[in-house]
């Protein structure tokens, strides 16, 4: 039974809450009504933060990581090593390496992983980009550093299909300190960072 309100402005604010992932209408509700009992300034400041950060923030032209800029801090930062570039599916999994502090080269976010359940295929991924910086000849590592899940290990596979013709580039995976089904983002840094530095060659697990 749908509910009814007393103020078409809540039910609208209710309506778009509810959209964000995760939010129910009655959490969506109780954030409404939160932001009604807090003091004007704040509902507004609120408000205001979204609004420039969809209109503010974009994606790098380079890596797809997200940034206010062109070209992302991390990309535009001559003190990494642009040698070698550590693949990831989202924008989340960027931000849970550069906490283990144990990686100093650059990102490629994919935007997703291949999933035919769910519609996704290589071309709506950012795969084409990746293999057009491996071909300009400066990489010569490639990390493919998603999620140990079905679709994960799918999309790697057709990376290394990929990237395959480019023999001068090592293409290593994360070593299995990352538990089969698990997703980065859920993983602790530790573990991480340990995956990160252990990782191995990609083509000594398609042989085994």
């Amino acid at each position: 039974m749908q509910q009814e309100f007393a103020s078409k402005l809540l039910e609208g604010a209710v309506t778009e809450l509810s959209r964000l992932p995760g939010i129910g209408r009655k959490t969506a509700l109780r954030l409404a009504l939160h932001i009604l009992r807090c003091d004007e300034q704040s509902g507004v400041a609120l408000g205001e933060s979204i609004i420039r950060m969809r209109r503010g923030v974009r994606y790098c032209s380079l890596c797809h990581n997200i940034s206010e800029t062109e070209i992302c801090p991390i990309c535009a930062d001559q003190r990494r090593d642009r040698s070698t570039v550590c693949v990831v599916e989202s924008v989340k999994d960027v931000m849970s390496f550069e906490n283990t502090r144990q990686y100093g080269g650059l990102y490629h976010v994919l935007g997703g992983v291949i999933s035919p359940m769910d519609g996704v295929g290589p071309d709506q991924l950012e795969i084409d980009s990746l293999v057009g910086r491996v071909a300009s000849g400066e990489i010569r590592e490639v990390i493919l550093a998603l999620s140990a899940t079905m679709e994960g290990e799918t999309t790697n596979f057709y990376l290394y299909r990929r990237l395959a013709p480019y023999a001068d580039v090592r293409i290593t995976q994360l070593a299995r300190g990352v538990s089969v089904g698990n997703e980065i983002e859920y993983t602790d840094e530790i573990t991480l960072g340990r995956s990160l530095l252990n990782r191995t060659l990609f083509s000594d697990s398609i042989r085994r």
